[in-house]
C-alpha cells in the first residue's frame, strides 16, 4: 500500500483536494500541518533539489505579493525563513511519497506516483 506526506495548510483548498484524491485511492496518508510546524530544512531541500526554490513559491498567491517578494531580492536563506515564517508563500500541497515528489495540484503527478514501484 502507497503511504504518502502531505505537507499543507488543513484550511487550503488544494491540500483537501490532494488528501481527498489519495484518500480515495486507499493510500496510507501521514499529513503535517504547516501552520503548527514547519518543514524540516532537509526535507525542504528535497523538494528544492528537485523543483527549484523558485519553483516552490506561489508567485501568484495573496501570500508573495503580500510580502512584496514580487519587489524585493532575497537571498536563498532569506527565502526559506520567509517559508518557514509564511507556508503559503509555497505552491501547497508538497507531497512525498518514497523518492518520488510533487508540488502544487497536480493530479498526473499524483497518479504516477500510486503506479510507481514501491521501494
Amino acid at each position: 500500500m502507497l503511504s504518502v506526506q502531505i505537507f499543507g495548510i488543513k484550511n487550503s483548498q488544494v491540500t483537501r483536494a490532494a488528501e481527498r484524491f489519495f484518500k480515495e485511492r486507499r493510500a496510507t496518508i501521514h499529513f503535517v500541518d504547516l501552520k503548527q510546524r514547519p518543514m524540516a530544512r532537509g526535507e525542504i531541500r528535497r523538494f528544492i533539489e528537485q523543483f527549484g526554490l523558485t519553483g516552490l513559491l506561489d508567485n501568484e498567491g495573496t501570500a508573495y505579493s503580500d510580502a512584496g517578494l514580487k519587489y524585493l531580492k532575497l537571498s536563498d536563506a532569506e527565502l526559506l525563513e520567509r517559508i518557514e515564517q509564511e507556508p503559503k508563500l509555497l505552491r501547497l500541497p508538497l507531497i512525498r511519497a518514497t523518492n518520488r515528489l510533487s508540488v502544487g495540484h497536480d493530479e498526473n503527478s499524483w497518479k504516477a506516483m500510486l503506479t510507481a514501484p514501491a521501494r
